[in-house]
């Protein structure tokens, strides 16, 4: 491989690391914003990400295997795997357009990506007819817009803080 295409290679690969990083990381704040918010409000758990493995499992004609608790056992690891899965693609997504977003002022960016990963996860949830937003209450709204811009704030400065050597980290 010529010396070029191996560097464009390695910048790639950098890149989608730098952006699974920043994906992990932004997961794990989202997730700990909710779990915050179930333990200072006492509420449930959702049981959207389970429902939404039901609903694609049926809508394609996938049979979820095994039966009773097992079939469960299953459905309820599948539906957080999901949205680890959206998180880190999310951040990967993001650190394709990383120099534009280290450009923002870091709230605007965060604002972004936060957004970005709201509508990535509520879009799919309203066409799978799970949720409705117009129906949502004003704590609705604050459950589900507080973690997603924990999203958007680490992702950012996760992306700005692994940045390329030769930058600066910008």
């Amino acid at each position: 491989m010529p010396r070029a295409a191996f560097g464009q290679v390695t910048r790639m690969l950098r890149a989608l690391l730098r952006g699974a990083t920043a994906g992990a990381a932004a997961t794990t704040a989202l997730n700990a914003v909710t779990y915050l918010d179930m333990v200072m409000r006492g509420r449930p758990a959702s049981e959207m990400p389970e429902q939404a493995v039901e609903k694609l499992a049926a809508d394609t004609g996938v049979d979820m295997p095994g039966e009773g608790e097992f079939r469960e056992h299953r459905v309820e690891g599948l539906g957080p795997l999901l949205g680890i899965a959206t998180g880190v693609g999310l951040g990967v997504a993001a650190a394709t357009v990383r120099p534009l977003l280290v450009r923002l002022p870091p709230l605007i960016g965060a604002a972004v990506v936060g957004g970005g990963a709201m509508a990535a996860s509520d879009l799919p949830m309203t066409r799978l007819g799970l949720t409705d937003p117009k129906q949502w209450s004003p704590a609705d709204w604050a459950s589900d817009v507080l973690p997603h811009l924990a999203y958007g704030l680490v992702t950012v400065g996760v992306l700005r803080q692994l940045g390329d050597r030769r930058s600066g980290g910008e």
